[in-house]
């Protein structure tokens, strides 16, 4: 390591001078730290984005044990990353999804459901009774009027208004 002495103000102060060949000769100890920092965001996201990036960060290290000049260790970390996220990162989550619940939840199990119209507060038919017990302001799709006692299916839900569309009712 090659020393330097610094101007006048810090004349008797040698400050070491790092060279490129000792800076890649410690890059392990940097891909380490990349690979834990990765490791420790990955435990929070659960993406497995910076998964794959830490393992890419693991070629970075492999590259740097075998002297791999710093330029080319950083392109082959990041070829390894991209080439990660795009090829196996969907499959990870694709498992890790197949065990979720199916079941509808919140807005989205409303979709769908079958109500029936009901007399408002002003006693006019604005609000539906829906199939789950709940009691919904209505608007209809295309803005045609339903009558007291119609059977609807809801097909969006904008606010706390749900957009309805009037069953047909066939002639028994």
């Amino acid at each position: 390591m090659n020393m330097m002495i610094v101007s006048e103000p810090n004349r008797h102060r040698k400050v070491p001078i790092v060279s490129l060949e000792e800076l890649t000769a410690y890059a392990w100890v940097v891909w380490l730290g990349l690979i834990l920092i990765f490791l420790v965001i990955e435990i929070f996201t659960v993406d497995f984005t910076f998964l794959m990036i830490a393992v890419g960060s693991l070629g970075g290290l492999i590259s740097s044990l075998f002297g791999v000049p710093w330029l080319f260790q950083l392109i082959i970390a990041g070829v390894f990353s991209i080439i990660l996220i795009f090829a196996v990162r969907p499959p990870l989550q694709r498992a890790l999804r197949r065990g979720e619940d199916p079941t509808k939840s919140n807005l989205s199990a409303l979709i769908g459901l079958t109500g029936t119209v009901v007399a408002g507060y002003g006693g006019t038919s604005d609000h539906v009774k829906l199939a789950n017990g709940e009691t919904w302001t209505l608007r209809t799709v295309d803005g045609s009027v339903v009558a007291l006692g119609d059977t609807v299916v809801v097909s969006a839900i904008d606010g706390a208004t749900a957009v309805v569309a009037p069953i047909e009712r066939t002639a028994p």
